[in-house]
């Protein structure tokens, strides 16, 4: 290889990857190319620590130092505006080029929008550590915030936000919160938790308008009523980042469409993370699209190896977790597939619930609780959705039964 490898998103998929070609004895050069002004770093910290830290600092991937002693190029506040497939060029938005033998795209994704006209500089969203310290200036005893969605981000949101002493209004349009994802025994007990700690949630609320003068944001709903808040921060879903794969010529499907090796339909183009969809083989090739932390770990290391010729396909469960007034969700596997579900008692009130397909097969596990209470369980039904096994479900429900015992099995 005489040009190396290229990265677009210096995010923590990009930045795992360019980690990663170092960690497998590449020698060539790696150039990271991120739009933001900072050293790679994670995210899920945004919606928690970022708001709630006396000090917040961003969690770098990597120091300059070690980017510096990796020999990693990292060009950042600088986007990607071209690629010529034919040349092997990427054309940046400062005017300069860079030339590679592989390219990936660890893009991400960006809020999605909402609609509506009557959003101004009061209506915000979290996507950034500057949006995440932005938004902290307004969680303060005495302000009124106001959250637009019931997912992972909103409500996570609305955790940090109690914690600082803000009133908080959370507006979800679907009949309950976490409606995607998450099954609703699991969704009622962090509605339950979020009421207790004085977060009025309102779901089935259509919105009609928004009208923010600069001062307040009044938000009406269908049935009437009238939300005021010195904030509102929309948390309405994410879109992938595919402008510039599609400019290309690249195929698009929810994502970059790549195949099983993160490989888009260009030999010398590769994308991960959040801006592609791909095809899960423990589910038969279903193509899918994951917004989560250790999927752009996972995809981002891959990624790497592949650039290099391993031509490994990716076979990792999905995985997700969020932390709210000291309970810990997680789930393995997509809660969607399977029709029966089985639920597992554990101490403390945490619970597991167990998706199986009619022949018997795992293919999801969710579970909640204090602190770690679950992640054992949830770590072993990752395993076993792996393996594509088959469980009673009378095993599955008993506390007596060690599920090490049926991964054994």
């Amino acid at each position: 290889m005489t040009e190396g490898m290229v990265i677009i998103g210096a995010g923590e998929c990009g930045g795992r990857a360019a980690l990663t070609l170092r960690d497998l004895g590449f020698e060539g050069q790696v150039t990271l190319v991120g739009d933001e002004p900072h050293l790679p770093y994670e995210r899920p910290p945004l919606s928690k620590e970022a708001m709630t830290s006396a000090a917040p600092v961003i969690k770098a991937i990597a120091s300059d130092e070690l980017l510096a002693e990796r020999s990693i190029r990292h060009i950042h506040s600088v986007r990607a505006v071209a690629i010529d497939r034919a040349a092997h060029v990427v054309r940046l938005s400062d005017g300069s080029s860079l030339s590679y033998d592989k390219l990936l795209l660890a893009t991400g994704s960006v809020p999605r929008k909402l609609p509506m006209p009557g959003l101004g500089g009061r209506c915000v969203y979290l996507r950034t550590f500057n949006d995440a310290l932005a938004i902290r200036a307004h969680l303060s005893a005495g302000n009124r915030v106001a959250i637009i969605g019931g997912g992972f981000i909103g409500l996570e949101l609305a955790a940090s936000a109690r914690k600082l002493g803000a009133t908080v209004t959370v507006l979800e349009a679907q009949p309950r919160i976490l409606m995607r994802g998450v099954p609703s025994e699991i969704a009622e007990i962090i509605h339950k938790s979020h009421e207790a700690e004085g977060v009025k949630v309102l779901t089935g609320q259509d919105i009609i308008a928004i009208a923010d003068d600069g001062a307040e944001v009044r938000i009406t709903l269908a049935d009437g009523r009238e939300i005021v808040a010195d904030l509102a921060v929309i948390g309405i879903g994410a879109v992938p980042v595919t402008a510039l794969a599609a400019e290309a010529g690249l195929a698009i499907d929810n994502g970059i469409a790549v195949d099983g090796t993160l490989r888009t339909d260009d030999p010398d183009i590769f994308a991960a993370g959040d801006c592609c969809s791909f095809p899960l083989t423990v589910y038969g090739g279903r193509r899918v699209r994951l917004e989560a932390w250790r999927n752009a770990q996972e995809q981002g290391a891959l990624a790497a190896k592949n650039m290099m010729g391993a031509n490994e396909a990716h076979a990792a469960v999905p995985w997700f977790w969020s932390d709210q007034y000291g309970l810990t969700l997680q789930i393995a596997g997509l809660s969607d597939e399977g029709r029966s579900i089985v639920r597992r008692d554990l101490d403390d009130g945490a619970f597991i619930l167990f998706h199986l397909t009619e022949d018997g097969r795992l293919v999801a596990a969710s579970g909640i609780g204090p602190g770690n209470a679950v992640a054992r369980d949830i770590r072993l039904a990752e395993m076993l959705i792996a393996k594509r096994a088959s469980a009673a479900p009378e095993a599955l429900g008993s506390q007596t039964v060690k599920l090490k015992s049926l991964l054994v099995a």
